[in-house]
């Protein structure tokens, strides 16, 4: 999508491109077979159809159009394509994160068409319904095409102003790869290698602290992919993970990373939470944690981002450190502005459970039911209900 909003200038023609080679791909790959590198062939037969669709215009404004288009992309296919998709994914983060558009649009915007996330996908992520989220798409749409916001990416200051939205953006995609929302498949690694490749991009753009932290934190999470789901896909608990599955490789690499990044001063919050990632890599067993490191971590956390997300993790700290009611006594502060999360209720039923409050725990099992859709995550919830359940039989 990147290539292709850079080429038209235009998200719809661009979009409209892009099913266009969808759909040929569906018909010719089965019968042809599946070409050698499948993203360029999709990248040139949208680029084409969107031509042809310039080109069905009629008029001799888009006629020209596209007689130019067409000697542009022949000659940009003789160029070296990967380092222009990068470029091209890179510009259109920035693009989406223009001031100019609200935050929360800017996130959504991109992770719609970067991650390739449903509207479903990201309303879940910002805890909103799924209209809503579907209309702040197409208003971002139309804001960026009404004000002529420019495909590039900006310098100096313009370029700082917007790091903040775009490291979130990048982020929250690995975060609906490492624990997926919706479908069969708990962990989507095809999203959380796209967010990792664009932060490397990222971080050879603008080598900041920031960069560097949010790379370390989500390698430091992704070593730990292939212990997180069972043979029948569903979530396996960081308690109870074989820890010799988990890439040490990986956990080196990250920390090496962060190690060059921890003496440039004052830490930010993705360095913070990737030293948080980092304790528990380290730990030889769940019950060796330091969990005293962990909530003081995430405690200078909350001075920098106080939101209800980081304060339950800092209750669940907090739990294992100090106990399970302190841990339940901030956690039911947060019922408000979490009571649409299912991972709030499931942390609490977790706690009520440990506090021997069972019938509690069922109850707030049920409330993250119904805040969750289809997923392996739900398939997860059902067996622990039914677990409690019979535990007060």
């Amino acid at each position: 999508m990147a290539s292709l909003i850079r080429v038209f200038g235009d998200w719809q023609v661009a979009e409209d491109a892009l099913m266009d080679a969808t759909e040929k791909a569906l018909v010719r790959w089965p019968k042809d077979g599946t070409p050698d590198d499948p993203i360029a062939w999709l990248l040139t037969t949208a680029r084409r159809a969107g031509i042809d669709r310039i080109r069905r215009a009629n008029t001799r404004v888009r006629t020209a159009d596209a007689v130019g288009l067409d000697l542009t992309l022949r000659a940009e296919e003789r160029q070296d394509a990967p380092v222009q998709q990068d470029d091209d994914t890179l510009r259109l983060v920035f693009t989406c994160c223009h001031p100019a558009l609200s935050r929360d649009a800017q996130v959504a915007l991109t992770l719609r068409t970067i991650g390739g996330l449903t509207a479903e996908e990201i309303a879940r992520a910002f805890l909103v319904p799924t209209a809503t989220m579907a209309q702040r798409l197409v208003r971002a749409r139309r804001k960026i095409h009404g004000a002529g916001i420019p495909f590039r990416i900006p310098e100096g200051d313009e370029r700082a102003g917007r790091m903040n939205a775009v490291l979130r953006v990048i982020y929250l995609i690995f975060n609906e790869g490492y624990a997926s929302t919706q479908g069969d498949s708990y962990v989507r690694h095809e999203l959380c290698d796209e967010a990792l490749r664009l932060c490397e991009v990222l971080c050879t753009l603008v080598p900041d602290s920031e960069s560097h932290g949010l790379w370390s934190l989500m390698q430091f999470h992704h070593a730990r992919s292939s212990s997180r789901t069972g043979a029948d896909g569903e979530p396996i608990l960081l308690a109870d993970q074989d820890r010799s599955l988990w890439d040490a490789t990986a956990i080196a690499q990250a920390h090496t990373r962060l190690m060059t990044v921890l003496p440039l001063g004052p830490a930010g919050p993705y360095v913070l939470q990737a030293c948080i990632a980092g304790c528990h890599c380290d730990a030889a067993s769940f019950q060796h944690t330091d969990w005293r490191q962990i909530s003081g971590l995430y405690l200078a956390l909350l001075r920098l981002q106080p939101t209800p997300v980081i304060r339950m993790n800092y209750a669940v700290a907090v739990a294992f450190d100090q106990g399970w009611q302190s841990g339940l006594s901030i956690l039911d502060g947060l019922h408000a502005e979490l009571a649409t999360s299912h991972t709030f209720h499931t942390a609490r039923s977790q706690l009520l459970e440990r506090l021997g409050r069972t019938n509690d725990a069922i109850t707030a099992v049920q409330t993250a039911l119904e805040c969750v859709g289809e997923s392996a995550e739900q398939r997860w919830l059902h067996k622990r209900l039914l677990t409690l359940t019979s535990a007060t039989a």
